[in-house]
């Protein structure tokens, strides 16, 4: 359970770190306790797009995946971070992506961040 809750917080951390660099990738809200309550749904929704569709996703674009040496994976990446920015839309959270290019930026910048919170953040196991 604590290695659930590390990783959604390194989730909604890197999603804070894209939300800032990031001018196309906007997260609305009166006040700032419901900014950091919809950037924890958003992580938990990105999280669980991550664990259940990319696994297959990244199975049915292996042959890329290979052929690119694995950049295809920024592609793979950028499409789980639309497609979190489209269920927060069918949610009514105010989070939104704009656009492929900006998807994959924003892609980058949290595989990056996320990555260097979970080194830093302890695993809990």
């Amino acid at each position: 359970m604590m290695n659930f809750l590390v990783k959604t917080i390194a989730n909604a951390g890197a999603l804070a770190v894209a939300v800032w660099l990031v001018g196309e990738i906007t997260l609305t809200g009166d006040s700032t306790g419901k900014k950091i309550g919809t950037l924890l749904l958003v992580a938990l929704l990105f999280g669980l797009v991550n664990f259940l569709v990319k696994p297959l996703v990244k199975l049915l674009s292996l042959p890329l995946l290979i052929l690119t040496l694995g950049l295809f994976t920024l592609v793979v990446n950028a499409l789980m971070l639309l497609l979190t920015s489209w269920l927060a839309d069918k949610l009514d959270l105010s989070f939104h992506v704009e656009g492929f290019w900006t998807a994959v930026l924003g892609g980058l910048i949290i595989s990056i961040v996320s990555w260097a919170l979970n080194v830093v953040l302890p695993d809990g196991d």
